[in-house]
């Protein structure tokens, strides 16, 4: 079988690592530009949607948040009638880059796309939102706690008790 996901990995890191260096300029790295996108593009998100939306954990996604909201990019304001809830919203600041991540986005998209007919840009795009719907599914299941079956569940006991002991 073909190793796929590697090279979807790599086309992955490759376009983070160069948006990460373009969007340096305007003081944004590791990825915010994420997450500044899809505050602009889902104003009053809750975090805990956000983090599902950008498949990180909870943590992570707070972290970023943190240095938006330091940058003047992001606000966070309390749900009416809730005040346990805050919704994320992008401030004026970060409206005026969010055009700029997505032309780079634009861009990314037409570079990595090129000499592509429009049927095939459809069916790779359809491909791999199965792909992603498969991955999904796993994605959920270890994010609840659980183990995938690769090893074998007595396999999977045995190494994983051999490597507790180690620590």
């Amino acid at each position: 079988m073909e190793d796929i996901l590697r090279v979807i990995g790599s086309i992955a890191r490759e376009l983070d690592s160069i948006a990460n260096v373009e969007f340096k300029e305007i003081n944004l790295t590791k990825g915010q530009f994420l997450y500044l996108a899809r505050v602009c593009e889902n104003p009053g998100i809750i975090q805990g949607e956000l983090a599902e939306l950008l498949r990180v954990d909870r943590t992570t996604a707070a972290r970023a948040l943190r240095k938006l909201e330091d940058q003047g990019l992001i606000s966070r304001q309390f749900t009416a009638g809730n005040q346990k809830i805050k919704r994320l919203y992008p401030t004026e600041k970060g409206r005026s880059v969010y055009p700029i991540i997505k032309r780079e986005n634009e861009y990314s998209n037409a570079t990595a796309l090129q000499g592509l007919s429009e049927e095939e840009v459809k069916q790779v795009r359809n491909l791999l939102l199965r792909v992603e719907k498969n991955v999904n599914a796993d994605w959920h299941y270890v994010k609840n706690g659980n183990h995938r079956d690769y090893w074998g569940e007595i396999e999977w006991q045995l190494k994983f008790n051999r490597f507790e002991n180690e620590i």
